[in-house]
This record gives structure tokens, sequence and C-alpha cells, in this order.
């Protein structure tokens, strides 16, 4: 059964793919296609489905750490977002249902309330993956995004706990003492190599803080972020988040279709549904608001509200809680339900499109911008820059050093990653911190002395997008990229890229120059 549910989300996948939408939305339809189809829910496949929900949140952990929740624009957003949402969205329900009682029933102060509770929080699933789709998940907004999820993480966690009076265990102190035992986790760590014991060692780690957490009585998904928090400083800890990210993303193909499994709505219900997304604008909103009122710039505000306009699968384990407790009618988890998959929907499809909105409308966004700067948002300088890389990963980092030896000139190196653009610098490396894809950035940037910009990038898209930010600068100078697959080769050169290096085929070129080199010299020296 489970492999029949695993091919039709495939033919769904692959069939929105082909007209360029997300796979994530074919995942979602083959959900509600198979309930309507009469099949149900099983065991095994909601176990995949919280596997891959757990899994994502320790991958999450590992990328966090607790500086970016400490910052004011984190918390105090997501704290002022949940009071003001849930507010205005209960008082909006509340009167709603009154004038609709005769369709869909009068729901009462307590049950407003906690429907707009539901569906004050975003999809840390939808989020991620949508940020990790287009590369952009170590960006300023991309991790605004994700410390704000985590902060609305924590308060349903505390919702859940004190709502249903599960209270910890006393036990739960004896947690501390995971504190002790890290440097050995450490070590265990580094002996698992960079084959398969490594992934097996994330998967150990993460559903062991799992396990721990539920002995406790603590909700266990908290387990695994905490979990992954505390090994997030490991120096293998990127290494081992990459090497989780095909299981993470295949597990979390049960989550989509658990979604669509879990009910079939009626009409009214589905009109219902239609009729809480058209309150996302209001959570939107608020989000572009409270971000310019802590002195974000706009285009980070812009995209970071984008990402987060949807609904969440919290939403669904609170409305559960509350049918189950009788606090709510057992139609709105249903409701909820589809609420949440119509929003997935509405964020794959809008942040595709999202840096080429923010230039379309960037005079009217900025009208929003405070003067005042946060330091993490002031533009970098580079000085006479004749070469500049952008993105330091390992091909990026090895063409910044090969650059600086051949060419002797000022060789300047750029990455999103503010963790990263500290270690390279902190090595003597000439690296700044900017977003490729950010048009103010390049707008402020002195690149007039640029002969060549080498886009070290993973994602092709990410490369296209980056070339057109950089003719929208007016950018005279040579663009060079890298690609992973010959197809790739031609779109890029389609796209306005100069150069295209496709990595297998030059990485076998170089190693084979490389090796005659070697057997010359070394032939030299015995004649």
């Amino acid at each position: 059964m489970e492999y029949s549910f695993l091919l039709f989300a495939f033919v769904c996948g692959l069939t929105v793919k082909l007209f360029g939408i997300p796979p994530l939305v074919g995942y979602l339809a083959a959900g509600f296609l198979l309930n309507f189809a009469g099949y149900s829910l099983t065991e095994p496949l909601t176990a995949i489905a919280n596997l891959g929900i757990t899994i994502m949140l320790f991958t999450i952990g590992l990328k966090l750490n607790f500086r970016d929740l400490s910052r004011s624009e984190v918390w105090a957003t997501s704290a002022a977002h949940t009071l003001l949402w849930s507010a205005i969205i209960g008082v909006l329900l509340f009167f709603a249902t009154m004038v609709l009682t005769a369709y869909i029933g009068a729901v009462d102060w307590q049950s407003a309330a906690l429907i707009a509770f539901a569906l004050s929080f975003s999809s840390t699933v939808c989020v991620i993956k949508v940020l990790e789709e287009s590369g952009e998940s170590k960006t300023r907004h991309g991790r605004l995004a994700v410390g704000i999820l985590v902060m609305q993480d924590v308060f349903a966690v505390i919702f859940l706990v004190v709502a249903t009076g599960k209270i910890p265990s006393i036990w739960a102190l004896a947690l501390l003492t995971v504190i002790p035992a890290l440097p050995l986790i450490s070590r265990i760590i580094n002996q698992s190599g960079h084959g398969e014991l490594l992934p097996l060692t994330g998967f150990v780690i993460a559903l062991g803080g799992y396990h721990l957490f539920e002995l406790v009585n603590i909700k266990g998904d908290l387990g695994a972020l905490i979990a992954g928090l505390l090994i997030a400083q490991h120096t293998k800890s990127t290494e081992m988040a990459k090497s989780l990210l095909s299981f993470k993303d295949l597990f979390l193909i049960g989550f989509f279709l658990s979604i669509g499994l879990t009910a079939l709505p009626d009409l009214p219900m589905l009109l219902l549904a239609l009729g809480l997304c058209l309150l996302l604008p209001i959570k939107a909103g608020l989000f572009f608001w409270l971000f310019t009122m802590l002195k974000l710039r706009a285009r980070t505000s812009y995209l970071t509200t984008l990402v987060l306009s949807n609904f969440s699968e919290f939403g669904l384990i609170v409305g559960a809680m509350a049918v189950s407790l009788n606090m709510l009618a057992p139609d709105w988890l249903i409701i909820i339900a589809i609420a949440v998959a119509i929003s997935f929907v509405f964020t794959s499809i809008m942040y595709r499109s999202s840096h080429s909105q923010y230039h379309q409308f960037k005079s009217v966004i900025k009208r929003f911008e405070r003067d005042e700067r946060l330091a993490a948002d002031i533009y970098p300088v580079i000085d006479r820059a004749r070469f500049l890389v952008v993105g330091m990963g390992r091909v990026g980092s090895g063409a910044f050093q090969s650059l600086d030896k051949l060419v002797h000139t000022n060789v300047f190196g750029m990455d999103a990653d503010r963790a990263k653009v500290k270690k390279l610098r902190e090595e003597g490396m000439n690296v700044i911190c900017g977003d490729g894809e950010d048009v103010d950035l390049w707008d402020n940037l002195d690149i007039s002395s640029v002969k060549l910009i080498l886009l070290a990038l993973p994602s092709i898209e990410d490369v296209s997008n980056v070339t057109k930010q950089l003719n929208n600068a007016g950018y005279k100078g040579k663009i060079a990229a890298i690609a992973r697959y010959e197809d790739e080769v031609e779109y890029l050169l389609n796209h306005g890229v100069d150069k295209v290096f496709n990595f297998f085929t030059e990485a076998g070129l170089g190693f084979a120059e490389e090796s005659l080199a070697f057997i010359g010299e070394e032939s030299r020296s015995h004649a």
C-alpha cells in the first residue's frame, strides 16, 4: 500500500514540476486525490511523516545558534505577531460565524481564539523546503524566517503542555546531564567519517533526543530540535545536515501525503478553508509592519514576510488536541487541514518569483523602510576589487585562493552565511557578507573596477537570478559560473552568463593536468 502511495506521489510531483510548480504541491494534491479515491491514512505512512518532521527539526537545529534567536527582530516579532494575529483573527472569526451560523455554526470566544492561535504559526516544513530549494536558508531573510519558526514552535509546545495539563516529569532535570556528555558525542561524530555512518549518526542523535524528551513528558520534536542545537557548533554539523537532506526530503513526502489523507471535505468546508486563506494578507501585513518597525531593510522584510505567509502543520496538531478535549468541533480540523494545504501552494508558487516581485515593486516597498539600519543590515564595502567570487563554499573558496595566487591583485569573496564569512576573515581572506540576489546590494556596492565575477553557487536558478540583478545594476564586466550537468551549461549561457564551467568535467581536467605536471617534475628531479 505504501509503495502505491509513493508511486502516485511521484507521478503527481513530476506532473506539477513539468508546469514549473514545486513538487511538494503535487504531493499535497496526491494526498487529497488518494483520499477521494477511498484510501485512508495508514500507521506506516504516519510513522514516515513523523520521522520526516523529526529529522527536519534536527537539521534546523544543526544550522542555528542561540545568538540568532536572541535578536530582537526574531523574538519580538514572533511574540508580537502571535498576540496581534490571535486577537484580530479571533474577533473576526467570532463575528463571521455569527453572521454565517446557518452554514457553518457559531463558535464561542474560546473556540474562535483557539482557531486563530492555531492559524498564527507559519509552516516549518513548507518554509524550510522552499528556502532550501531556492538556496536561501543561510541568507539574512532565510535565517530570520527560520529563527521565527523556531520561536513559534516553542510557543506551540508550551501551549500544548499547558492545554493538556501534561506536566514534564521531575526527571526532566536529568536532561541537563547531556551537556557534560557533549565532548563524547563530539568524538563519536568525528569517528563517523564521511560515508554512510555519518547520516546514521545523525539519525541516532535526532531520535535519541526525541525519545529522551518523550520519556520525561516533553514533546519529542522539541528534543530533536535541541539535539541539533547542541551540536550545531561542531565542525561536521553542516556536512551532517547535507548527508541527511535526501532522507529528510523522502520522509517528508509522507507528511505531505498525510495532510490530504487526514479527511475529505464537503463544499462548505472547502469554501470556509478558502475564506481562511483570504486572511493571509493580514498575516503578511502584520509581519511586514513589525519587521519595518524593528528597522529591517525593506527587501529583507518583504522576502521574510512572503515566505512566512502560510499556515502551519502545528495548526493541525493544536486543532487535533482541541477536538480531543471537546474544545472544538471535529469539522474545524478538516477545515484547518485544507487551509494549511492551500497556503502551502500559495507560498510555493509566490516565492519562486519573489526577487522579481521585489525588483518590480521596489519603489513602493522601500517607502516603508526606516532610515536607521541594524548592524547586520549595513552594506559592505569592497575597495578597488578586480575579481569577485560569489559563494564561498568548497568550490568558491578554491577559486578564490587560486585567483589570489595567480593574479596578485585585489580578489574579494562574498557569501550570505555570516558565520562562514567570519571564519574566512579570521583566516585572512577578503570576504564580505552579502546576498547575490539582492539588487539593493549591487546598487550600493562599488563594482565599477571589477573585471570578472565568478558565481560559485549550487543552484542554476540562483546563478540566473544573480546574473539578472547584476545586469539591472549596470555591471559591465564578465560573469563566469559553474554547472554540474551538461544541460545546465546551455541554460546559463542563454541567461546571460559569459562562461560556464562544467564542474565534474573541469575537475577531471584539472586533476589530470596537475597529475601530469607532478610526473614531469618528478622525472626531471631524477634526470
